[in-house]
């Protein structure tokens, strides 16, 4: 099933999302998070996106081919918790299903440990670098509550208010299913 995609400014994307219970069934809910992600050509997806406030995200980024070592970096991500964020910080241009239309620089650390489940609830903890870091830490932000554009200096959010604004009312155009505050 594909859900529509929670626009900024919907309360759930600002909640520090729960953690699931272990061992709960979530293979639908996993399918329906790739299903929904790849109609919205997007690498990465978390659950408050689709207006679950619970601690889950998936990544895709397979069809990334301008960066290495991506081609089986498709993972789920069940309640997971960065152990530690490290290396030297860099810029990359972001933008969030979200956030349709609007791409930022944000600098980000290199390297990341994490430990997580898979959606078999087999426990894991693996080291991430470069493209495959990003990602994981941008999709662990919304699971925190936190989106990419609170990294973002005073004056470029003043500079983005208006089409923040018009985000959150819905006035967007996306090539695919959203959900904007004013219509849940």
């Amino acid at each position: 099933m594909i859900y529509p995609i929670v626009m900024y400014g919907d309360p759930v994307l600002r909640q520090r999302a729960k953690d699931i219970p272990q061992g709960t069934d979530i293979k639908q809910l996993v399918a329906d998070m790739f299903e929904t992600m790849d109609a919205a050509n997007g690498i990465g997806l978390a659950a408050p996106q689709i207006g679950k406030s619970v601690r889950l995200f998936v990544v895709d980024g397979t069809g990334l081919e301008d960066e290495p070592d991506m081609d089986n970096f498709k993972k789920t991500f069940v309640n997971p918790q960065i152990l530690d964020e490290s290396g030297t910080p860099w810029d990359f241009e972001e933008g969030c299903l979200s956030i349709p239309n609007i791409r930022e620089k944000i600098s980000r650390k290199e390297k990341v440990k994490i430990r997580y489940y898979d959606e078999e609830w087999n426990l894991k903890e693996e080291e991430y670098d470069g493209m495959k870091a990003r990602i994981i830490q941008h999709e662990y932000d919304h699971i925190e509550g936190k989106m990419f554009v609170d990294y973002l200096s005073s004056l470029k959010k003043k500079l983005l208010k208006g089409k923040l604004a018009d985000i959150s009312k819905g006035k967007v155009d996306t090539e695919y299913r959203i959900l904007a505050p004013s219509k849940r």
